[in-house]
């Protein structure tokens, strides 16, 4: 099954997700959609669209990316995840920003964590982090990418796949 995993980020977390997504599939391609020119989405029989969570609204080009294709991803197998630190609870995110017919369709969604290092962040976001840190207690630098919830979005996004094809 060839598979793409489009994603956005700002500062790497949601890059490293897709990679280690992309390690655990076969025939996969990896596209940067604030970097690279986007593929056309007609070779692919799989798609994967993920980004950052920034107060609770998803990366621009993701989110404009998932409202633009609606009609070909309506067409895929697809699979949706957020990245970011906060907590797992994260369905109203999806909800808030992918389309409901989207979320109708994904196979498989996660929220799977994220990092925070100040050095890749400007003085307006370390600010942001330290104060956001001694409300819920997290330590800084953090790495929260949760490699068991990489696997279970793998897993289910797969599953659901081989049981639609038998």
């Amino acid at each position: 099954m060839k598979t793409i995993i489009l994603y956005a980020t700002r500062h790497g977390a949601s890059r490293e997700i897709a990679e280690r997504i992309a390690s655990q599939w076969e025939d996969v391609t990896l596209c940067d959609l604030r970097q690279t020119v986007k593929p056309s989405l007609d070779g692919f029989d799989c798609v994967i669209i993920g980004g950052p969570l920034y107060a609770g609204k998803l990366l621009k080009p993701v989110k404009d990316y998932a409202q633009n294709h609606e009609p070909v991803l309506l067409g895929k197998r697809l699979g949706l995840f957020l990245s970011g630190l906060g907590p797992e609870g994260t369905a109203r995110f999806f909800d808030t920003n992918f389309p409901p017919v989207l979320l109708e369709k994904a196979k498989s969604m996660a929220f799977l964590g994220g990092i925070y290092d100040p050095a890749r962040c400007g003085m307006a976001e370390r600010l942001i982090m330290m104060l956001i840190s001694k409300i819920q207690k997290l330590p800084l630098p953090a790495n929260t990418i949760r490699e068991d919830g990489i696997t279970a979005f793998i897993a289910e996004l797969k599953s659901e796949t081989a049981s639609e094809e038998t």
